[in-house]
């Protein structure tokens, strides 16, 4: 192992979007097994500062991989393009006219019902851009339209999050 190595390496894992979860977890125990701090106790404050950097290391790869968008995201990456979500903000017209018709119901709705349809549109919308990642990198590996579909799902899931803080407004 280096710290060099991307995710997928220290992982070892395939450089794919279709992970499944298990795998991921399992390697992780593995390998904070190995890299524990106590375990290093012994042979000095140095062993375990690296152990420290180690234990880190795995931990932040776990997060990127365990995450569909973060695993997306360090695909695109990989192959030389950078989704730079917070700078890239251009999407598609379709999508942006979808976005607004979703800031205008999510502004308009008077029932928790309505907010509740639009948590399972927008949750469906997430899945199906999920699923276009996984066609664009694992089947033609496109990582530059994968970056657009990574952008558009991000938004998607922080528009998810609105929609469930708006949920958390209704009385039960």
């Amino acid at each position: 192992m280096s710290l060099d190595d991307d995710d997928f390496e220290l992982f070892g894992l395939p450089r794919r979007m279709s992970l499944q979860r298990e795998p991921i977890e399992q390697r992780r125990r593995e390998l904070q097994a190995a890299v524990h701090p106590d375990r290093f106790a012994a042979q000095g404050a140095v062993a375990q500062r690296l152990a420290t950097q180690w234990a880190m290391r795995v931990n932040e790869a776990y997060r990127r991989l365990v995450d569909p968008l973060r695993r997306a995201a360090a695909l695109c990456e990989l192959a030389g393009v950078a989704v730079d979500e917070h700078r890239n903000t251009s999407m598609p017209a379709d999508f942006l006219m979808r976005q607004m018709q979703w800031r205008e119901a999510l502004e308009e709705a008077t029932s928790k019902a309505e907010v509740q349809a639009l948590a399972c549109e927008v949750g469906q919308a997430e899945a199906g851009l999920q699923e276009e990642l996984v066609r664009l990198l694992d089947d033609r590996g496109d990582a530059q339209a994968a970056a657009v579909a990574v952008r558009a799902a991000m938004f998607v899931r922080r528009f998810g999050q609105d929609v469930e803080a708006r949920l958390d407004t209704f009385k039960d």
